[in-house]
């Protein structure tokens, strides 16, 4: 009896994890698919309207590479 109460309290435990994240995938898809696109506040102009024009962004990575010696002969 004890063999049988662990096999289903098991069982359970499979289906209501599988139960659980069926949900919160169908409810994560909702989400997105529902809710605006967040915007960061540089593209707004000062009365509060979306910039039409492109913003462009830039990132700088420093070059660390210390493996090449250089060398002037």
């Amino acid at each position: 009896m004890e063999v049988a109460t662990v096999a289903i309290f098991v069982m359970l435990s499979v289906i209501f994890l599988l139960i659980g994240g069926i949900i919160g995938w169908l409810a994560q898809q909702n989400l997105y698919l529902t809710s605006p696109p967040m915007l960061h506040p540089e593209m707004f102009d000062e009365n509060g309207n979306v910039i039409p024009d492109e913003i462009l962004a830039v990132r700088f990575e420093n070059d660390y590479d210390y493996d090449e010696d250089d060398e002037d002969d």
